[in-house]
């Protein structure tokens, strides 16, 4: 048996998993985001622990047979997080997480700096980890004068259950430290951050064996010192690994929290002008370019919370297929915006609201808002020579009829979605365990998902999404500088 463990932006979740790729148990525990200032989102380590200690009781009391018969465990985890350590280990302050917007002159300071573009293949975005880092010594110095290792959320889990510090390669793709093109921690970067070498773990690769489960961890969680636990992965890495995407060509779509378009590569091809993520993937000498939006399903929830219902409640308000683009225009812009962007400052709207607009036209918005800004993502990753004649599409958006087969409209391109459900983190994180606890090859065990039902575009109704489309282009040049 094998655990993947999926620690998410609002909650943690275990999956049990055989050697044969059954899912046997699935657990998970939710927990909040703090945002003590305007534009900041961070979470305390301990919150995490405690997320998962409750996920390894409830595996453990449900499926005990199957729990105590654990051979490796693999932890996939939400990016760029600055977890900061004391040089005893323990946690210095929350860690800041990726949606974190305080760091935005810092990394604009970063991302003109000579090499930094070239040597990480990115832009330096305000959520990645180097800025947050620099941010807190100009901010925070008497913390920052403590640090002696950053860990990245997932990582943190990691050392908690074995006692040992380490990276791995799709994680530290989003820190601006790593040359991503020979997976390798850049002393340059590094340096250029005002950081150490020595602050920062060993980078190894997702199926790599970090280390056994700790004596304290393994009598604490009811298991036996034998189990091996793997570096893992970063969670859109861990996912793309949950499906099998990751030769060239294969690729999905993600309706979740932020909103993500990827493609799998086998070669390092970067174009940071186009704010497209090129990352290493989680396997050996693969990488990945995705396109990344801030506010998915978030900004569906954020309605949610204000009409003072459930997002579910407010998705059964629309039928399941689309009759054509709303009158209301949404700007997904709740937290800034990363790809094509890279404009931490600029904000959501509502456009072309009247009397008759009603909670029903409001959730449509959103949702044609949502896929329009993974078009723009779409259109950036074409930009960079990269394409996708179809995608899966996972994530919890994906549950709602209307809003995929809004999306397959406004994309043009055939969706699928996979029969066993939403399930791709924390599979590929149980994947990468199997590979590396249980000396499977990745042939045998990153295979494609099975599809459970193909979605295409409606030719009917594409022109109109796309003349809707080019308007909402020219609507966030219209309003980016206003105050």
């Amino acid at each position: 048996m094998y655990l993947g463990l999926d620690l998410g932006t609002s909650g943690l979740r275990g999956l049990l998993v055989s050697e044969d790729g059954t899912v046997v148990g699935d657990a998970t525990k939710s927990y909040d985001v703090q945002s003590p200032k305007s534009g900041w989102a961070e979470q305390d380590p301990a919150v995490w622990v405690g997320a998962c200690l409750g996920v390894l009781s409830k595996l453990a009391t449900g499926f005990p047979a199957e729990y105590r018969a654990l051979k490796g465990i693999g932890v996939a985890g939400h990016m760029h997080g600055a977890t900061m350590l004391d040089h005893s280990g323990k946690v210095i302050r929350p860690c800041i997480l990726w949606n974190d917007t305080r760091a935005a002159k810092e990394a604009a300071e970063l991302d003109e700096t000579p090499g930094f573009r070239e040597l990480s293949g990115n832009i330096v975005f305000p959520g990645f980890t180097a800025p947050k880092l620099l941010w807190m010594a100009r901010n925070e110095p008497e913390n920052y004068a403590l640090v002696s290792k950053v860990l990245l959320p997932k990582d943190y889990l990691v050392f908690w259950l074995t006692g040992e510090m380490s990276s791995e390669m799709s994680d530290a793709s989003g820190t601006s430290w790593l040359n991503v093109e020979e997976r390798a921690w850049s002393e340059i970067l590094i340096n250029g951050s005002g950081m150490r070498r020595d602050q920062l773990p060993d980078v190894v690769e997702g199926s790599d064996v970090v280390g056994q489960l700790s004596v304290e961890r393994a009598q604490q969680i009811g298991l036996s010192t034998d189990v091996s636990v793997v570096a893992g992965a970063a969670d859109n890495a861990a996912a793309a690994c949950g499906v099998g995407a990751f030769e060239e060509g294969q690729g999905f779509v993600s309706l979740g929290t932020s909103g993500v378009i990827l493609a799998a590569k086998d070669r390092y091809a970067p174009d940071p002008s186009t704010a497209v993520h090129t990352f290493c993937h989680a396997m050996p000498m693969k990488w990945y370019q995705m396109g990344v939006i801030l506010s998915a399903t978030d900004s569906l929830n954020w309605l949610a919370d204000n009409l003072g219902h459930s997002p579910e409640e407010l998705a059964d308000l629309l039928p399941d297929k689309p009759f054509g683009p709303g009158a209301v225009r949404f700007l997904p812009y709740l937290s800034g915006e990363r790809t094509p962007h890279n404009d931490a400052n600029t904000g959501g709207a509502f456009l072309g609201l009247s009397r008759g607009s009603d909670q029903a036209a409001l959730v449509q918005a959103v949702m044609e808002g949502v896929s329009f800004a993974l078009r723009d993502c779409l259109e950036a990753l074409h930009s960079t020579g990269t394409s996708l004649g179809s995608a899966l599409v996972i994530g919890g958006g994906s549950k709602s009829a209307f809003w995929v087969q809004t999306l397959a409209n406004t994309l043009g391109i055939t969706l699928h979605l996979p029969a066993k459900g939403d399930f791709g983190a924390s599979m590929g994180a149980a994947r990468l365990a199997m590979i590396g606890a249980g000396g499977l090859s990745p042939q045998e065990v990153m295979v494609p998902a099975a599809i459970e039902v193909e979605i295409k575009p409606d030719r009917v109704l594409t022109d109109a999404y796309d003349v809707s489309y080019r308007a909402y282009k020219q609507t966030y040049e219209a309003i980016k500088d206003l105050p």
